[in-house]
């Protein structure tokens, strides 16, 4: 068995028509890890290094599953979105379920949600994107550098619940 992580159960549900029995194709809903809700998240003295935490149970019991499931498949493929968003979506799922010293997963993308994309993907994985990973690690923590500390100014000065 063959295992695919992608983001949409839609889309894990057409790829199960395209490649059969042979692949186990599971969805992640999005990010399963994350910048804390509740505070900042961000060491600004250790270089701005992100603390990323899964802080939703199911989340949790998702990755659970995929690390199961990953110790019996023959072939691992990271497919979620093919954007910069996508990309650290995997990374966040192969920094939690990778073994120590593993080497990069199979990272497939595909532009569109047909058999022939599906394939001609599944026979040229690449590695992860770091560049990719980085931009969205740079936006993610940008907009929490500002947002949570101009966000309270906001509510304050104008009305509550807006987010910068």
């Amino acid at each position: 068995m063959n295992l695919i992580i992608v983001e949409s159960p839609t889309k894990a549900k057409t790829l199960g028509r395209f490649l059969g029995g042979d692949y186990k194709i599971i969805a992640t809903l999005g990010h399963v890890r994350d910048l804390p809700r509740k505070r900042l998240g961000i060491d600004i003295e250790k270089n701005f290094e992100p603390e990323y935490v899964v802080e939703d149970a199911k989340k949790k019991e998702l990755a659970e599953e995929i690390k199961k499931l990953k110790s019996s498949a023959s072939l691992l493929y990271l497919a979620t979105d093919p954007d910069r968003e996508g990309e650290a979506i995997a990374w966040h799922i192969w920094e939690l379920i990778k073994n120590k010293n593993e080497k990069d997963p199979q990272r497939i993308v595909f532009h569109e949600i047909t058999e022939q994309a599906v394939k001609e993907a599944l026979n040229n994985p690449r590695g992860l994107d770091t560049r990719l990973i980085d931009a969205q690690q740079g936006r993610r923590i940008l907009d929490r550098l500002v947002g949570y500390k101009l966000s309270p100014l906001l509510w304050r000065k104008i009305r509550k619940g807006l987010s910068a």
